[in-house]
């Protein structure tokens, strides 16, 4: 029997210690020392059944064949937009997000219109009539090529990946898998760590596609080890928040296309559907004589869409005002309200301010600045803003309105949804655009300010 040791390991960095310490040495990060319980020979060859040997000698650069990626459609197409095109077969990707907010769902809906693929769907977390209960009520196909696996050992799920032979295998999910190599009980850092490692290296020798879905921690990291992060190559965050219906899922490390992709999803009773278009559904409500509303012309990703910013000015009840902001950076939104006050002259020291934005999105595109502070003063002076009229500029200390970055984008998605005329900051090369829409581009705060509320 191999003889345990007791270790402390760094859940950010991984370093390992001998005894508890409160700062880490090497990532400078406090209490996260967890202790593990593991064997004196933990290091042992690993066989994969049916995995054969590949040829391990160094080649020269010029002699490796280079072949054309092949990806998988994965019949949704704001999944294939992050992914960048498609699943790459070989890859690993992992999807991390809060509890309840939809992973599960999101990956099964995928897998059931997957009929050309033979797929192994493993369970750690739900018994297999779970899964036939929720594939039901998603209706999402007649799942002909799904094979459903209720195991958290890793060395049967091996075993039966080889009996079934599958295109693509998601296991949900990470944290729930152990393997009889480590002592350790599943979910600890050795367990996680080990496990991807050998799951990496099965979908790399074998090229099929693996999906992993990981939880998260109480700060909103992904439970386990941070080389859990790096051994993957593609993570997917998805977020949103449970009250509302949107969820995005963002890219926050893909090998094999862009992180600066975005996908929107709007859940329902019959699970997660694409929304191609969310200024549509984000514009429907009708605010036509209501103060504290702006319409901004935001960008996520690489995708434009316009959202509303609302905004609510009170007076103090208590002694301390209140400042509260919803989707939005609380810290920002205070350096805007000091910008009012000593750039513009209002008055907002002795107000409660409450920001929101709508739909329950979380934006943090810098042009939002200009239609936070317009709301903001546009409540303060129970005021409303013409509906036809949208704004993007990023705000600066001294209240001038800086220049955003893909302008032309975000005046013509204003354009196909029918706006009249959009504020943007001072910028060169718009002379020549082909657009019907009116523009009016502004240096400061205060020129915006009297083309809203003249």
């Amino acid at each position: 029997m191999a003889k345990l040791k007791t270790v402390f390991i760094c859940s950010k960095c991984g370093i390992e210690s001998p005894k508890w310490i409160g700062k880490c040495p090497e990532c400078n990060e406090w209490n996260t020392y967890v202790e593990e319980t593991i064997a004196k020979e933990t290091i042992q060859k690993r066989t994969i059944p049916g995995l054969v040997k590949p040829d391990t000698r160094p080649r020269l650069l010029r002699d490796v064949t280079l072949y054309e990626e092949v990806r998988i459609d994965m019949n949704d197409g704001e999944l294939n937009r992050v992914l960048g095109g498609g699943l790459v077969k070989g890859s690993l990707v992992l999807i991390g997000g809060e509890p309840g907010i939809g992973k599960s769902t999101l990956v099964l809906q995928t897998v059931l219109r997957l009929n050309d693929l033979r797929t192994l769907y493993i369970s750690g977390e739900e018994s297999a009539q779970q899964l036939k209960l929720r594939a039901e009520r998603l209706s999402a196909g007649n799942a002909e090529n799904c094979f459903i696996l209720c195991e958290t050992n890793l060395e049967q799920i091996f075993v039966q990946a080889q009996k079934v032979q599958p295109d693509m295998i998601i296991v949900d999910s990470i944290q729930t898998v152990f393997t009889e190599l480590a002592e350790s009980s599943p979910g600890s850092i050795t367990q996680v760590r080990e496990c991807s490692a050998a799951i990496l290296k099965y979908a790399k020798e074998t090229g099929t596609p693996v999906l992993l879905i990981g939880h998260i921690n109480k700060d909103g990291h992904i439970a386990g080890p941070k080389v859990l992060e790096h051994i993957v190559d593609t993570v997917l965050q998805f977020e949103g928040d449970r009250h509302y219906m949107y969820r995005i899922m963002r890219s926050i490390k893909n090998r094999f296309g862009s992180t600066s992709e975005l996908g929107i999803y709007e859940m329902r009773s019959d699970g997660l559907r694409e929304v191609s278009n969310p200024s549509e559904l984000l514009l429907t409500q009708n605010h036509e004589g209501l103060s504290g509303v702006a319409i901004a012309a935001a960008i996520e990703g690489v995708r434009p869409f316009l959202i509303e910013t609302q905004a609510l000015v009170s007076t103090a009840v208590y002694g301390m005002p209140q400042r509260s902001a919803t989707g939005f950076d609380l810290r920002r939104m205070n350096m805007l309200l000091a910008v009012l006050e000593k750039r513009a002259g209002f008055k907002l020291a002795q107000k409660d301010v409450f920001l929101n934005i709508a739909g329950g999105l979380k934006v943090s595109d810098p042009a939002m600045d200009l239609s936070v502070i317009c709301a903001i003063l546009s409540s303060s002076l129970d005021v409303s803003i013409d509906r036809n009229t949208c704004m993007a500029g990023e705000v600066g200390l001294s209240g001038e309105i800086r220049p955003v970055n893909r302008i032309e984008q975000r005046i013509h998605e204003a354009e196909k949804l029918g706006f009249s005329r959009i504020i943007i900051p001072q910028m060169k090369g718009l002379e020549n655009l082909q657009t019907q829409i009116q523009l009016h581009q502004v240096k400061k705060t205060d020129e915006a300010f009297r083309i809203l509320f003249k």
